[in-house]
């Protein structure tokens, strides 16, 4: 049987090793295909299905609990949520007056549990100190993996948190002097990740990073070839909405 990428309907010998084998399956906002983002159900659901790790988003509220919601705001069906605080930014609001299936980090934590690698996208810079604490506290640090679209605030936040991962979330195209001059500022700076889009992605780019000692993560891959099109290529971590798929692809290549 044939191991790797997609090619002709088989899986052909892996071109590019990954400095993290087997790859991590991060379950976009949780279990998103399956169930609400972003709640403790969806966190839930993805573990049971074999997600090797969670992402979500955090946000810091106005009496400073961190909770994780992607967009920052209150939204939804009246139902679920007063009308008086719909579209309101959570920033402005205190925790008991965001909706129940909004969790914190906390409570992620005591219902999920420890032991899955967790990456948590830092929207509000604010929110980044109770993360921190959040993660010390339950002894989960050593497994967080902290994005940022500044590579200039993973750098200032990377003194003061030593034991977790540092990933820097951005798009080829916006690298304006180039992937090689990118993956040695972020070597230089101690940052541990670099996460493309998966289109960005290709066996010659995560060699370059590989060769600063960079981890290779690729977002937004939904279907199973472009999941086999990533491991192929080397990478290290894989986002996605289908937990089912996900992992179901990953495991074919660590057979």
């Amino acid at each position: 049987m044939c191991v790797g990428g997609l090619r002709n309907g088989c899986l052909m010998a892996t071109r590019i090793p990954a400095l993290l084998v087997p790859p991590i399956g991060f379950a976009h906002r949780g279990a998103r295909a399956h169930a609400r983002e972003n709640t403790l159900a969806a966190f839930s659901l993805a573990r049971e299905m074999g997600a090797s790790g969670i992402e979500s988003d955090a946000w810091i509220t106005a009496d400073g609990e961190i909770v994780l919601n992607h967009d920052g705001a209150v939204g939804g069906l009246p139902a679920l949520a007063s009308r008086r605080i719909l579209g309101r930014r959570i920033a402005r609001l205190p925790r008991a007056r965001l909706p129940d299936h909004i969790p914190t980090i906390g409570e992620y934590y005591e219902h999920c549990g420890t032991d899955l690698q967790l990456s948590v996208d830092v929207k509000d810079a604010d929110a980044f100190a109770g993360l921190i604490a959040a993660a010390r506290e339950h002894g989960a640090a050593e497994r967080l993996w902290v994005c940022h679209h500044d590579a200039e605030v993973l750098q200032a936040w990377r003194s003061a948190t030593p034991e977790v991962r540092l990933v820097h979330s951005t798009r080829l195209d916006r690298l304006g002097r180039g992937p090689e001059r990118h993956a040695a500022d972020l070597a230089t700076a101690g940052i541990d990740a670099v996460n493309f889009h998966r289109e960005d992605w290709n066996g010659g780019l995560t060699t370059l990073y590989h060769r600063f000692g960079l981890l290779a993560l690729g977002w937004d891959a939904q279907q199973a070839r472009h999941i086999a099109e990533l491991v192929d290529a080397g990478i290290d971590g894989v986002y996605s909405d289908h937990v089912d798929r996900m992992m179901e692809t990953l495991a074919r290549f660590a057979g």
